[in-house]
């Protein structure tokens, strides 16, 4: 797909994607609220994306507050609509749940509302990643040339709707993304970064070819047997965890965003449980199993080898 037609699809999208969450908005408040409690977390201010964070205070919401805040963090898809000392680069989360009372009509309608949204943001993620046959490092100034103040991080989120549920209880999760890659992957990807020509802050352009150089070294002496990593950690967030006595099943959900809870009545709306402040130095953890020995490789990449000899 030429670049031409990416724009055109990427307005498009972004459009009927507006459009139909102003149905949603409708549609949700067309219909009786049962219960609804959300989680305001601080927000992250720019120049602070990556500082750890060892204590979060919760501010709890209920009722029509807890549901007003929940809409308008449905719709929240450019930075227009939020401070401008809150940062782009860390999505905004509220975690918590609202409760509706849906008859066998109005759930199924509200049902196909939500998949098609949710297919919308797989699209648009689909052209900006894919059909616009950008570089990562360039997808940037192609979404906020054409579609200016996009804050990708909230276009993309899924909403998550559930059907009659027993209990929702939220919590806090902290882990890694692991996932094991080539050696041929990642010589590639240092490879189009020196071929860029490009410099990266706070080193010039001869400064930054000659690190990039160096890593591409790092790798090729590796020996064969030499595994590789990437071990990036993720931000402590809020989870869910949904129990459904019909199938005596429990599933741990992310919880970035208000939960769209369906109940036949008022005698289906389930337990909603609180969402306690986080402190990590009072974590426990219910099972950390022995990791690997692993040795940083790349820093930057968060790339491990399981040997350096």
């Amino acid at each position: 797909m030429s670049l031409y037609h990416a724009v055109d699809r990427l307005h498009h999208c972004v459009a009927e994607l507006e459009s139909e969450l102003d149905l949603l908005q409708q549609h949700i408040l067309s219909l009786r609220l049962l219960a609804a409690r959300v989680f305001e977390l601080p927000a992250v201010e720019k120049g602070k994306e990556s500082d750890p964070l060892t204590q979060i205070s919760v501010e709890q919401r209920v009722g029509q507050s807890a549901l007003q805040l929940a809409l308008t963090h449905f719709s929240r898809l450019f930075m227009q609509h939020q401070s401008e000392k809150i940062s782009t680069k860390s999505a905004v989360r509220l975690p918590g749940a609202i409760c509706l009372q849906a008859d066998k009509e109005q759930s199924p309608l509200l049902q196909q509302q939500v998949e098609r949204i949710n297919t919308l943001k797989k699209q648009l993620e689909q052209i900006i990643t894919v059909e616009s046959g950008l570089p990562s490092e360039e997808r940037f100034e192609f979404v906020h040339t054409h579609q200016r103040g996009l804050i990708t991080l909230n276009a993309y989120r899924s909403l998550v709707l559930l059907d009659n549920p027993d209990s929702v209880r939220f919590g806090w999760a902290n882990k890694h993304i692991i996932k094991n890659v080539s050696r041929d992957e990642i010589l590639e990807k240092l490879q189009k970064s020196l071929n860029a020509g490009r410099a990266q802050a706070p080193w010039s352009r001869e400064q930054w070819a000659e690190k990039v150089a160096q890593e591409i070294e790092s790798i090729k002496s590796l020996p064969d047997s030499a595994r590789l990593k990437i071990k990036r950690p993720v931000k402590v967030q809020p989870i869910a965890r949904v129990w459904n006595s019909s199938s005596q099943k429990q599933t741990q959900l992310a919880c970035p965003s208000p939960l769209i809870v369906l109940c036949k009545d008022t005698a289906s709306v389930p337990v909603l449980g609180e969402l306690l402040n986080y402190d990590a130095d009072n974590v426990n953890h219910r099972h950390k199993p022995l990791a690997q020995p692993l040795f940083m490789l790349i820093p930057r990449l968060h790339l491990y080898t399981d040997r350096l000899a």
